[in-house]
């Protein structure tokens, strides 16, 4: 009997935290199975993004069903994003994990002039001055903000334009899925590969490892705390209330993108299967999958905006610089334009994090107390993010009077 693939994810992970312990120094030997699996998801996102952006929105209608829809859209994921931020506003000035934190663990950070940009002037380069340097780049804000112009303008042509073209993106979408589904066959091998690299990493020296989550373990709650209730509360409650659906049955249908979602640290790898999922178990029709998760992906980061509005106050707490409400209102609506536009930039934890502090003036060097465990915790992050989106589209769809699979 075949095993589904959120079971053979779920082996491959456990088999990749035993083998990065017990053969620390062969790791190498199969470390190449990640990096091969993430460049190939890599390889497929930007046709997969595009083609699904210009297809669904041709799909849509006219202007005024898009209009309908990217409003509601875009409602959500602002709702849900504050929602999060305001959550980890709470749980941070109730820890308060950064007073005591010793300054001395901090380390030096690379790269900090990147960060150098406004959010004015980000919001700005949504607009692409070149479209074929942006696919190049992998500048997913500008990808989708000319996909959404493409495919608004393909609708308003005549039909002897349109019908065509509407045809060739429906047929390079459904390939694009039909070779994304191929590669992730093999995401059980990819997290084998990346977990591995991981654990190893860190096997060498238990230790250390050790001390460094004693020492931030306070902060690490204060971050999960938060998400586990946007999660498990806010999330499943808008799937209740709004969506007039049941979160259990949503959360099975979702499985496996979650456990992708966990192991790769990247909503954007987890979009193929955020999609299928979305379609083939929860019942949401392709009008609105191909519509809300590639932009979902890109700009709805709920575990992101938590995590940097979180990081943020533990950076003042630790510099022993009390905000007021007005300071910390600051870093809620930072972190949430940052979140919506952090897709564009490299580094782009770092960067966001380093905006947030910039807007209420505290020294970037600060981001060097929370590296140590950062990558942890991007794995639980990403899985809010995608868990978000997923909420998204099925809210949107209800909205839209589709009959679904988990109601």
């Amino acid at each position: 009997m075949k095993l589904k693939l959120h079971w053979q994810i779920l082996l491959a992970f456990f088999a990749a935290v035993i083998y990065g312990i017990l053969l620390t120094e062969y790791v190498e030997y199969i470390s190449w199975l990640g990096d091969l699996f993430l460049r190939a998801l890599k390889m497929v996102i930007i046709p997969l993004v595009f083609s699904s952006i210009v297809s669904g929105v041709t799909n849509i209608g006219g202007g005024k069903n898009l209009g309908r829809l990217s409003i509601k859209t875009i409602t959500y994921y602002i709702a849900t994003s504050t929602l999060a931020i305001l959550t980890g506003l709470f749980f941070v000035n109730i820890l308060k994990p950064g007073v005591g934190a010793d300054l001395g663990f901090s380390k030096e950070v690379e790269g900090l002039a990147a960060a150098s940009e406004s959010i004015g002037s980000i919001l700005m380069n949504i607009i692409p001055v070149n479209i074929f340097q942006a696919f190049t780049e992998m500048n997913m804000l500008q990808i989708i903000f000319f996909a959404i112009l493409l495919g608004f303008f393909i609708s308003q042509t005549e039909k002897k334009y349109q019908t065509p073209l509407i045809d060739f993106f429906n047929s390079v979408f459904e390939v694009m899925m039909k070779l994304t589904m191929f590669i992730i066959k093999f995401t059980p091998l990819g997290i084998f590969g990346i977990v591995s690299g991981i654990v190893a990493e860190h096997a060498g020296n238990p230790s250390a490892l050790f001390d460094i989550v004693g020492r931030l373990s306070i902060y690490m709650a204060a971050v999960l705390s938060a998400l586990i209730v946007h999660s498990f509360v806010t999330l499943p409650l808008t799937l209740k209330l709004i969506g007039k659906v049941d979160p259990v049955k949503h959360f099975k249908a979702i499985t496996t993108p979650l456990l992708t979602a966990f192991s790769t640290a990247s909503s954007n790898a987890t979009l193929p299967l955020t999609m299928e999922a979305v379609e083939d178990n929860c019942g949401v029709s392709n009008k609105i999958t191909s519509f809300t998760l590639p932009l979902g992906a890109t700009i709805n980061m709920d575990g992101t905006a938590l995590y940097e509005c979180v990081a943020a106050i533990f950076i003042t707490q630790a510099y022993g610089i009390e905000l007021t409400i007005v300071q910390q209102l600051i870093v809620v609506v930072t972190a949430l334009l940052a979140s919506i536009g952090a897709a564009g930039i490299p580094m782009a934890g770092l960067v966001m994090i380093s905006i947030v502090l910039t807007a209420v003036g505290l020294p970037l060097e600060g981001v060097g107390l929370i590296l140590a465990v950062d990558r942890l915790l991007d794995m639980f992050r990403t899985t809010v993010n995608v868990i978000s989106d997923s909420c998204g589209a099925v809210v949107i769809a209800k909205t839209e009077g589709e009959t679904l699979l988990i109601e």
